[in-house]
This record gives structure tokens, C-alpha cells and sequence, in this order.
């Protein structure tokens, strides 16, 4: 750590910037899928000795604004594949899109530098610094529709074990305690020390969590379908009829397995994100031969474009949604996703923009938001479509479902981090809802977890076919599933206001030492 100081210390002008951009940078290795995590006790504690040596409340910002980009360009590269997927149209993007949206996300990281700039150094830097770091968090996964992605405290995620602590306090809480442990090694070896004692107690916390033993499993038997379709093929006229053959040979294959391997369970296929190149709610042919894939008794839960038409037969209003088949072919439940991704289901300021990243006219609808949906013979799911599984707290609805059901079309991302990242939040909602979770992704990662989130099975990233696994029974509710952000909160707000007290408290002691001197 003397030796980092010493080489932070020399830093001015722009290497100083360079500096914090570089330590971001690194910080995000501690992400998935590398979960690097011992880079965080490097990268924080050098972001505080470069704020420092800031002269200014404006020099802090700009040091927490180019940690801040550092962090993001370099955990959310992926999202320049999803462009790279129409490369001919949107090339022009591909330089300008990750970097512009780091740049904006550098806001919430220089914000929390500028208040830990003005707090008194050591103990209330740090929890100055750890409480607006997660208060920005809240704020980044709210303001214009939310972008929660990569929270601190998904760097936990890797195992179930050292997650257990969100049944209590949610990501956000263990974004905080993340902050608090990755800057010990500024505060002496009393607080080394001490840091290595709190993660001896949330190990010991995690086991006691998974120690008890489960209830039994459902006698339902979930085959989760990964066709591993390209999306620059997806929707081309001459892979349509390939693309849903593929996935009713897997079903019917997968259905077969469940029953051989699991006799007595009924077997409930899941296929992800707008797998069906077809439109299911429309299309009376593509519901009999997905039908015609399930054994008797079974179900099939297929991600499907949903249309409204207009007076001229064209569509008026397109939905993203899931459709629930028996073996009769006909539409048991639906559910619309509710929060949808700007530029990629609808144009924000629509009209008013000079460019559409979308293609069509038509943007998507949005649905009524987390419902507990009624499937015949099953516990209520809570669907959640894509990113909606990124949000914390806002996974469940008013009435509490059985279980999580999440399908998403990580193909947009290729083979990069991003299908890790988003895992990882899914394995995360599982835990703080105390629900088993399945989730069917296109080219993956396709995986379920039990309540306490352990990985039941799972299918690789660009990996062709099927997994089975049971439906956990559902946990008892959580106290984050009770009281859902406002613990995390209660948390951060008391951290802050603790480090901006004891600031408070040493300026007061430095003025009366100095009229005393005097």
C-alpha cells in the first residue's frame, strides 16, 4: 500500500486522471465472470489517495468521474456487440456507444468522490464514500428508467455461500459492506484485521443459511430449451422454419429425458426470449407443432412476439412476451414485459430524435408490470422477461409467486461477460426473494437455482440443447422480500451521515484546539 501512495502521490494533471481511469478500469475485473475480487483492495483505496491530494471540490469530481468511466467501458464493453449484430446500419456506433454511456454513468461515481473528498480522512472518508456510493446506486437504478447493471455487490455472486447476507440486505447492502472491506487496507491493520473477522461472519452467516435441509421438490420436472441461435440469423426468412424446428425436436427430446430420468414429475418446457420465430398468440399451425412436442399432461412456456392489429391487419402495438401451451396447442396465460429497453423495444422522445436505432415503425408496449401468473397444474410464476431480472425489488408484485421464471436473449451479447453479468443478477433475485429461479437464454447461460440460490444445473454459454432440473419449493419470505430496498438504504444513509458527523466532530475539535492554542 506504501508503494501504491508513493506512486498516486506523483501523480498531477492528467496522469492523475489517467490514474483513477486505469483504477477503475481494474476494478472491474472484480465483475463476472472473472470475480477478481482482491483487485478492489487496490482500486479503492487508491481512488481515496488520489481524492486526497484533490485541491478541489471540482478535481475530486473529475477523479470520481474518470474512476467511473474506467469502471464502466470496461465492464459493459459488451454491449457493443448487441450493434455489432447490424454492423452495416449502426457502424458508426460502434466507437461512440459504450464510451458516451460510461461517460454519463461516470455521474454516479463522481458524486459520492466529491462528498468523500470533504470528509475528514481514514474512518469518515470510508463511510462517507461507502454510503454514496450505494445511495448513487439506488439513484442509477431508478433515473430515466434505471441501468442497474453491474452493482458493486454482484461481485459476491460467484458461489452461493457469500450471497446469503441479500436475503437481508439486498446487493445494495452488499455493495456497501464491499466498499467498507476494499478500504481496510488505508485504515491500518486494526481494520484489516477487523475486515477479515466480518467476512468470517458472513461465511458463517451464509452457512448457517444452507445448512437446514430443503423441503421436497415439486414433482415437476423443468426442461429448459437453449437453442443457441445467432441474432443476426433470427429472423431471417430462410432460418424461420430451422430455427422452430430446432427447438421442437430439443422439446421433444427434453420432454422424453424428463420423463425417462424423472418418471412420476410432469414435464414443463421452457423456451427463452422470443425463441418462436413465429407469433404463438396468431399462428394456429406454430401452436399445434409446439404442441405436438409435449407428452400428455405437459406444458410448454415459449417467448413469443405478441401483436395487436389495426383496422388494416397491420400491427398497431407489438409486446414482448411469454405464452403458456398445453398439449391441446391452446393459449393457457400470457404475460407482456413491462419495463422495456431504451432504443432496443422503443425510441425514447419518440419523433423527436433525428436517428431510430430500432427497426420499424412500431415500438413495444409495455405490460402491467410483476405479476404472479396463474399456470395450470404450477405454483404462480413470476416471469420476468430479459433485464427485468436486473432490478432488485422490483421483481415481485403484490401477490407472491411460487417461483422466478426469467428467459432472456443473451444472443444479443455474443460470447462475452455480459451473459455472466446478467446470471449473476438472476442468481442474486433468487436469493433475496427466497424463490427458486429458472432461466432459459438463448445462447445462455441457461441455469436454475434454488431459494438459498444454489445452482441446480446448467447449460454453457454458446452450447446447444437441453437441461433438466426439478422445481424447488419455495423458501420463506426474506426480510429483503418484507421491507425490499428500504434495509439497504436504512444502511447507507446511516454510513454517510455517520462519516459526515465524525467529519463534522474533528473540525469542531481542530477549531477549538486551535482558540485554545491561541
Amino acid at each position: 500500500m506504501q508503494r501504491l501512495a508513493g506512486y498516486l502521490e506523483s501523480r498531477a494533471g492528467w496522469r492523475a486522471l489517467a490514474a483513477a481511469f486505469g483504477l477503475g478500469a481494474l476494478s472491474s475485473l472484480a465483475m463476472p465472470p472473472v470475480f477478481a475480487l482482491p483487485v478492489l483492495l487496490v482500486s479503492f483505496p487508491g481512488l481515496l489517495l488520489l481524492l486526497g491530494r484533490a485541491e478541489s471540490w471540482k478535481r475530486a469530481a473529475a477523479i470520481g468521474w474518470a474512476f467511473g468511466w474506467g469502471m464502466h467501458v470496461t465492464g459493459l464493453y459488451w454491449i457493443t456487440y448487441s450493434i455489432l449484430t447490424e454492423a452495416e446500419r449502426l457502424w458508426w456506433l460502434v466507437p461512440l456507444a459504450v464510451p458516451l454511456l460510461a461517460l454519463w454513468m461516470g455521474i454516479y461515481t463522481a458524486i459520492p468522490a466529491v462528498l468523500a473528498w470533504r470528509a475528514a480522512p481514514g474512518w469518515p472518508r470510508v463511510l462517507v464514500l461507502a454510503g454514496s456510493w450505494v445511495l448513487a446506486e439506488f439513484v442509477r437504478g431508478w433515473a430515466f428508467t434505471g441501468f442497474p447493471w453491474n452493482l458493486l455487490g454482484t461481485v459476491w455472486a460467484f458461489a452461493a455461500l457469500p450471497i446469503q447476507g441479500a436475503a437481508w440486505i439486498g446487493v445494495h447492502g452488499l455493495s456497501l459492506v464491499t466498499v467498507l472491506l476494499a478500504c481496510t487496507p488505508l485504515l491500518g491493520r486494526r481494520a484489516m484485521a477487523g475486515g477479515v473477522l466480518a467476512m468470517a461472519a458472513f461465511a458463517a452467516f451464509g452457512a448457517a443459511r444452507l445448512a437446514p435441509t430443503d423441503p421436497p421438490a415439486l414433482p415437476v420436472t423443468l426442461v429448459l430449451v437453449q437453442g443457441n441461435v445467432a441474432q443476426e440469423a433470427k429472423w431471417r426468412e430462410e432460418t424461420r422454419v430451422p430455427i422452430f424446428r430446432r427447438y421442437l425436436e430439443l422439446s421433444a427430446e427434453g420432454a422424453q429425458a424428463a420423463l425417462r430420468e424423472h418418471p412420476g414429475t410432469r414435464p414443463v418446457v421452457i423456451w427463452p426470449e422470443t425463441a418462436s420465430p413465429f407469433l404463438l398468440t396468431d399462428d394456429t399451425e406454430a401452436r399445434r407443432l409446439a404442441a405436438a412436442a409435449l407428452p400428455p399432461g405437459g406444458l410448454l412456456i415459449a417467448g413469443t412476439v405478441r401483436a395487436e392489429w389495426g383496422p388494416d391487419r397491420r400491427p398497431s402495438k407489438l409486446f414482448n412476451s411469454l405464452v403458456a401451451l398445453g398439449p391441446d396447442g391452446v393459449i393457457a396465460a400470457t404475460y407482456d414485459k413491462s419495463h422495456l429497453v431504451p432504443f432496443g423495444e422503443y425510441m425514447p422522445l419518440s419523433g423527436l430524435l433525428p436517428i431510430r436505432v430500432i427497426r420499424g415503425g412500431v415500438d413495444f408496449g409495455a405490460g402491467p408490470g410483476p405479476v404472479a401468473l396463474a399456470l395450470p397444474g404450477l405454483p404462480a410464476a413470476g416471469p420476468l422477461i430479459c433485464y427485468e431480472v436486473i432490478f432488485p425489488g422490483e421483481v415481485v408484485g403484490a401477490e407472491r409467486p411460487g417461483w422466478l421464471l426469467n428467459i432472456t436473449n443473451d444472443a444479443w451479447f455474443g460470447i462475452s461477460a455480459g451473459p455472466h453479468q446478467h446470471l449473476a443478477a438472476a442468481r442474486l433475485r433468487a436469493v433475496e426473494e427466497g424463490l427458486p429461479l429458472a432461466r432459459a437464454a438463448q445462447t445462455g447461460i441457461s441455469a436454475a437455482f434454488d431459494s438459498r440460490g444454489r445452482e441446480l444445473s446448467s447449460l454453457g454459454l454458446g452450447e446447444t440443447g437441453f437441461l433438466l432440473s426439478p422445481l424447488p419449493a419455495a423458501g420463506e419470505p426474506t426480510p429483503f422480500s418484507r421491507f425490499g430496498l428500504l434495509i439497504p438504504a436504512l444502511l447507507a444513509a446511516m454510513a454517510l451521515f455517520s462519516g459526515l458527523l465524525h467529519t463534522k466532530s474533528r473540525r469542531n475539535e481542530s477549531v477549538g484546539n486551535t482558540v485554545h492554542g491561541s
